[in-house]
């Protein structure tokens, strides 16, 4: 049996160039992000927590603050970034290379796929349907990369990413970016949640990542634990701020001054 060569080992006539379009595209991204003072990848590793909702009230708060601000809602299957920040569906502006992103309240710029399908339908790629496991992921990471690559984003001093549950789309960003975001992580205080939130981010300090510390949220009412502070003291990260389920602007506030 003749030795499997691999995609190096492969002659001009075999292969496909794979390697030189994705250093294209971390490069079209990375000249994308040039002026983007900071990007934070806000992230739980699972659902239920309230992470788009802090997500888009620290956006606000950094906005108020005079911070020029953006939100990318990775969250591709399940995007609710514009609605937090009130942004109606409108046509987005296209040019020749790029894409501009709207604009929600406080002045947060924003992009989302809820901003680019029609209300209500659900993100659909053409393929054959019994093979969409293995080819699913792989065109969801290329949206991530056009959403990074396209979108004229400006001046920013923060880009906070919405990431969803799990860990595949924050391991996509890592590849796509060519080096590990800051990562900022949200639980509420159940021992349940922390367990969920420990393992993304073990595995986000195992991949490079500065862990800027935890936002405990839902706190005072329904939910018992001490997730937040069991977190901070394993990974030796502050707790940034315990969001009640009503919080108040100055909660925000607070919060955007840690960061």
């Amino acid at each position: 049996m003749p030795p499997i060569r691999t995609y190096h080992d492969l002659t001009d006539a075999d292969r496909s160039g794979l390697l030189e379009q994705i250093g294209a595209q971390r490069k079209r991204v990375a000249e994308r992000l040039a002026k983007v003072g900071r990007l934070i990848a806000v992230m739980s590793g699972k659902g239920g927590v309230g992470k788009s909702y802090v997500t888009a009230h620290l956006a606000r708060a950094l906005a108020r603050s005079g911070r020029a601000v953006g939100v990318l809602d990775a969250d591709l299957n399940g995007p609710t970034i514009p609605r937090l920040l009130e942004i109606s569906r409108a046509p987005l502006t296209a040019h020749r290379e790029h894409i501009d992103p709207l604009i929600g309240l406080d002045g947060v710029k924003c992009i989302s796929m809820a901003l680019l399908l029609e209300d209500g339908a659900p993100l659909a790629f053409k393929g054959p349907s019994a093979e969409s496991f293995v080819w699913r992921g792989a065109m969801e990471a290329s949206a991530l990369r056009e959403l990074l690559g396209d979108v004229a984003w400006g001046e920013l001093d923060t880009l906070l990413l919405d990431l969803p549950p799990g860990m595949q789309r924050y391991i996509e960003l890592c590849d796509i970016l060519g080096a590990p975001p800051a990562v900022l992580t949200v639980t509420i205080p159940t021992a349940e949640s922390g367990d969920a939130v420990r393992r993304a981010m073990r595995a986000a300090a195992e991949r490079g990542s500065q862990l800027l510390g935890v936002v405990e949220n839902m706190v005072g009412q329904g939910f018992a634990g001490s997730a937040g502070d069991d977190l901070a003291r394993e990974f030796t990260v502050p707790v940034l701020a315990r969001i009640p389920w009503h919080p108040t602007p100055d909660r925000w506030n607070a919060l955007g001054a840690r960061l």
